[in-house]
C-alpha cells in the first residue's frame, strides 16, 4: 500500500515541484529509460538535483491539458459508468521511497486509477487498435508499482474531437524493470550528484543549446584526456556517415535514372514518385541591392554556437 507524503490539494506550485525532486515520478519515467524523445535522462537528473533551466512559460499543450484533466475524466466516467475521484496526495511506494506517484484519479471501489491524456490530431496513429504509446504505458505500470494496483485505465482527447479509452493491466515484468532502472537511477546518479551521459537524442541536444546558448568570447579550458577518444569516435562516426550518405544518393540517383522525366514509377511492391515542387523565396541579394533600407529594416540578427574539431 502506498504512503502519503503530502497533501497536493491547494499546495503552490513550488512546493509541489519540491516534492517532485525527492523521488522519481510517473513523467519521468520514460525519459530515464530512454523512451521520451522530448526529455533526456540527464533532463530528469538536472531538475532532481535543483539545476536545470527554469522555464518561463508553460507549453500550450501542457496548459490544455491540465485544464482539460476534469473533461476527461467525466467522460470517462460517462462512457465507462465507473465513479473516479481525486486523490490530492503525493504517494510514495512503501519499500523504494525514491518511487513517487501524483496520479490524476483513482477508480472507486476498484484497485485501479485513471491517467487523463490530450493528444494532438497529428499524434492519433499512436492510438490506434491496442496501442498505448511507450511512455504512457510506462507510466501507469509505475502507478500501479507504487500504489500497489491491479490495473490502470488511461483516457485520451485526441485532437479535441475523438475521445479512446483503454485499460492497462497490471505487469510484473515490466515493473521489476522500472525499479531496477529507477533505483540505478537514483542512487548511481540524482544521490551521490554524478550526472548520467547525454546521449544523441533531439532532447539532449535542445538541453545543451538552452543550457549553454552563448560562449564566453575568446574563453578557453582544458579537456580531459576523454575528449581525445570522443573525437576519435566522432571522426569515424563522421566517415561512416559519409560512406551511408554517399550510398543512399547512389540508390536515391539510379532511381531517379529509371524515373526520368516521369514523375511517378510503379514496381512490383513499391510505389517511386520524384515529383515537381514550387516554392517562393526572397532574393535577399536582390532586395539588398535595390532596397537597401527595407532590407536592413528587416534583418534579425541571431546569435547561436557552431560546433568543431580541428588538430592541433
Amino acid at each position: 500500500m502506498a504512503l502519503a507524503i503530502a497533501s497536493t490539494k491547494d499546495m503552490e506550485r513550488e512546493i509541489w515541484l519540491q516534492f517532485r525532486r525527492k523521488g522519481i515520478g510517473g513523467s519521468d519515467v520514460a525519459a530515464i529509460a530512454g523512451l521520451n524523445k522530448w526529455k533526456s535522462p540527464v533532463e530528469v537528473y538536472l531538475e532532481k538535483v535543483g539545476q536545470a533551466p527554469e522555464e518561463d512559460l508553460q507549453s500550450d499543450a501542457a496548459y490544455f491539458g491540465t485544464v482539460l484533466e476534469d473533461i476527461v475524466a467525466q467522460e470517462f466516467s460517462r462512457r465507462t459508468g465507473l465513479k473516479v475521484r481525486r486523490c490530492n496526495q503525493m504517494l510514495q511506494h512503501p519499500e523504494h521511497h525514491f518511487m513517487l506517484a501524483n496520479v490524476d484519479r483513482l477508480i472507486v471501489g476498484e484497485k485501479s486509477g485513471l491517467e487523463c491524456k490530450t493528444a494532438s490530431e497529428y499524434l492519433k496513429g499512436e492510438w490506434e487498435g491496442e496501442e498505448i504509446p511507450a511512455q504512457y504505458l510506462l507510466q501507469c505500470q509505475h502507478y500501479m508499482a507504487v500504489t500497489g494496483y491491479s490495473a490502470w485505465w488511461i483516457a485520451v482527447l485526441i485532437g479535441g474531437n475523438k475521445f479512446v479509452y483503454k485499460k492497462i493491466e497490471r505487469d510484473e515484468e515490466i515493473i521489476r524493470y522500472l525499479i531496477q532502472i529507477e533505483s540505478e537511477f537514483w542512487n548511481n546518479h540524482v544521490v551521490p550528484q554524478v550526472p548520467p551521459m547525454v546521449d544523441g537524442s533531439e532532447a539532449s541536444t535542445t538541453l545543451l543549446k538552452t543550457m549553454y546558448a552563448i560562449g564566453e568570447p575568446d574563453s578557453e579550458t582544458e579537456l580531459p584526456l576523454e575528449a581525445d577518444s570522443l573525437i576519435e569516435q566522432l571522426e569515424q562516426a563522421k566517415q561512416d556517415e559519409k560512406a551511408a550518405i554517399e550510398r543512399v544518393t547512389e540508390l536515391e540517383n539510379r532511381l531517379k535514372a529509371m524515373l526520368g522525366e516521369y514523375e511517378t514509377g510503379i514496381a512490383s511492391k513499391h510505389l517511386v514518385t520524384w515529383k515537381n515542387t514550387t516554392r517562393n523565396i526572397i532574393d535577399s541579394k536582390a532586395l539588398a541591392k535595390d532596397h537597401p533600407d527595407i532590407h536592413k529594416k528587416y534583418l534579425k540578427q541571431s546569435v547561436s554556437r557552431r560546433f568543431g574539431v580541428k588538430a592541433v
